[in-house]
């Protein structure tokens, strides 16, 4: 394939992938839905170039300081706190690409925008001609620089794939890439994964050219490559602590690269990535007002004496290790419970984050070249050095991640990109060049469709936007609404009619099905829930993240996990009001979430109506993760009958034992 034929079918595919990832960039009309964006976005609103470079560099002084608000932190229409430390869970680099990517658009928006019609995405929001806060513009213009970033992770897939298995499988990999579900929907968050999907795969390409010859005959010299590997590890790094993995592939490479001086450069490329890491995360080192005591059982077999370590970067990687592992029992990660380590990933892959058809090449690809690997290393055959490369990223990756207690779909993007290449790269080994032309044909022809119908769903708005304007204009001012805990209380503040209403025009209370670590039913939580669910006007359901966890877990929820079935079938006296949602569809045909099935719940019968009208078909059970963020079911029940809380207490059945 010449480079010119090359070149114009990359520019499509980036177009293409552009498309797919700018569209719907106010999937949620910047109200702040996803929770960690939520975070991230309010740390950066605090994030400022300093006044007094002196102070630039004291934790709890700097504006640059994720872990600490500042002592003058302060920004337009939201409340931010002042001098007090604060949780940030995630490397500085994304966040400070985000507050410098805002502050450019703010130096060129006066210039730009008068050129540009007043309707575009790029003058209304990135460039910000709505004149919106700083909380909701910084949100664009951070979105937008993520859809950025993956076609980044794209072009870095395409050269890796070109450099490993030729030019055709490096674009059908860019391709596959590009129609990634998961990768559109994380495209469309300020989030770290995609930062840290580019710093990984672009620091593999970098491994791969350093053990590779550019002509035949003719061997370069590494040490280039192998610095800006060692550079973008520090990168990978900097944005999500997951990376630190890459020093298995890296210290592979420098054996097969530079093995009579691996030591040395194993030094020098550690140095490397540690300043690299360091520059672009400076409180990571500097930050030492936090207690994180160690003790000998996390050290291993060393029977050393517990000490602290004070660094908040470590306090955040300890918390977070905790929690993936499931030492910690937090209510956002019991819906785990039950879940096959490695199989359940896969399940969720192929159901939602790639398709059936895409999922199923992909890690077939994936278990071809590990076994192949294998089998030549048990025959002492010689091995393809790049391939080695691959793997050592990969495998371990997967069986680290793959092996979590907590198994957020998200948490496998930094190994996708690999899957499309080796997808791609077993797809283009098909006999024969019609038959391994139509079989790509058919899943990418496939796959993009489910992308299309993918992103279709953004033209509607928020399912928790429109039920917030739902409550504006049918429920009186002043009525008690009950939410979920750990769930999102509706209505949001939001204008409506061109008038701007408040949440606090509503009473709000939350009931506790989940609450507490550790913590599971009681009598006395069962008898305080239903002592506020017979005092509310109307109780609001806006995701699974409750529903779709207790009732399979009877055990540990003996009382809590007989309500949501006796909220649905009207036994408490709610009549449901309102339901709604937006889903993957086309042409009028939706791939429709199952929320209750893996539950074993059957859905109200209006909520069941609502989804039969839609045409399409079911796409079966669901990682919550998936949905909550841009396209959750929202169900509405009003107090009809006004059950008595003794009245609702017996529908329980308690025996003695309970």
């Amino acid at each position: 394939m010449s480079t010119r034929r090359q070149r114009g079918w990359l520019l499509l595919i980036l177009l293409a992938a552009a498309v797919l990832r700018w569209t719907g960039l106010g999937w949620d009309e910047y109200l702040h839905y996803h929770p960690d964006e939520r975070y991230i976005a309010w740390v950066a609103t605090t994030i400022e170039w300093p006044d007094d470079w002196r102070t630039a560099l004291r934790p709890s002084q700097s504006s640059f300081n994720p872990f600490y608000w500042p002592p003058d932190a302060a920004s337009a229409g939201i409340e931010t706190p002042q001098d007090a430390p604060r949780k940030y869970a995630y490397g500085h680099l994304p966040l400070y690409l985000g507050v410098a990517a805002t502050r450019l658009a703010e130096r060129v928006s006066p210039a730009l925008r008068p050129l540009l019609p007043e309707g575009w995405l790029l003058t209304r929001d990135i460039l910000n001609g709505r004149g919106a806060v700083e909380f909701r513009h910084l949100t664009a213009v951070a979105r937008a620089l993520t859809g950025l970033v993956d076609l980044g992770t794209l072009l870095a897939l395409f050269l890796l794939g070109r450099r490993v298995f030729g030019p055709a499988v490096g674009l059908l990999a860019a391709a596959f890439l590009a129609v990634n579900v998961m990768h559109v929907q994380l495209a469309h968050f300020f989030t770290a994964d995609p930062y840290l999907t580019f710093f990984t795969v672009t620091a593999v390409y970098f491994m791969v050219r350093a053990v590779a010859q550019e002509r035949p005959n003719v061997i370069r010299s590494p040490r280039a490559n192998l610095v800006a590997a060692a550079i973008f590890v520090g990168l990978a790094v900097g944005s999500k602590f997951a990376a630190v993995l890459l020093f298995l592939p890296l210290a592979l490479t420098l054996w097969l690269a530079a093995r009579d001086r691996f030591v040395g450069w194993l030094a020098a490329t550690a140095v490397a990535a540690f300043l690299t890491f360091s520059l672009t995360n400076p409180f990571a080192v500097l930050d030492l007002s936090c207690d994180v005591p160690t003790t000998a059982a996390r050290l291993g077999p060393l029977a050393l004496p517990a000490f602290n370590l004070r660094s908040c970067y470590l306090q955040n990687v300890i918390t977070q290790g905790a929690m993936v592992r499931g030492e910690s029992d937090l209510a956002f990660t019991r819906q785990y419970a039950g879940t096959w380590p490695y199989l359940y990933f896969i399940e969720m892959q192929l159901r939602w984050g790639m398709g059936w058809l895409l999922g199923a090449l992909a890690f077939a690809g994936l278990a071809f070249f590990t076994i192949a690997t294998a089998r030549q290393a048990l025959r002492r055959a010689p091995l393809e050095p790049a391939i080695l490369i691959l793997l050592a990223w990969s495998v371990p990756f997967f069986l680290t991640t793959g092996g979590f207690f907590v198994k957020f779909m998200r948490y496998l993007q930094p190994l996708t990109p690999f899957l499309m290449l080796f997808g791609a790269a077993l797809l283009w080994r098909w006999p024969g060049r019609r038959g391994r032309w139509a079989a790509a044909g058919l899943v990418l022809g496939v796959t993009a469709v489910y992308a299309l119908s993918f992103v279709s769903l953004y033209r509607d708005p928020h399912p928790w936007a429109a039920a917030s304007r739902w409550i504006y204009a049918n429920i009186p001012q002043g009525a008690l609404l009950v939410s979920e805990q750990w769930d999102d209380a509706l209505p949001s503040s939001l204008p409506v009619d061109g008038e701007m209403r408040r949440r606090w025009e509503y009473r709000a209370a939350q009931l506790t099905w989940l609450t507490r670590p550790d913590a599971g039913d009681d009598l006395a939580k069962l008898e305080e829930n239903l002592a506020l669910l017979a005092r509310a006007d109307y109780v609001t359901v806006v995701s699974n993240r409750v529903y779709g966890v207790v009732p399979r877990q009877p055990e540990r929820y003996p009382l809590s996990s007989r309500y949501h079935q006796l909220l649905f079938e009207g036994a408490l006296g709610y009549e449901l009001v309102y339901v709604n949602t937006r889903t993957p569809n086309l042409f009028g045909f939706h791939l429709k979430p199952d929320p209750f099935g893996w539950a074993g719940l059957a859905p109200p019968p209006g909520a069941a109506a609502y989804l039969a009208d839609l045409p399409g078909v079911s796409g079966g059970r669901f990682d919550e993760s998936f949905t909550v963020y841009d396209q959750p079911l929202v169900m509405i029940f009003e107090n009809a009958a006004r059950k008595s809380p003794a009245e609702l207490l017996a529908l329980f059945e308690l025996t003695g034992e309970e």
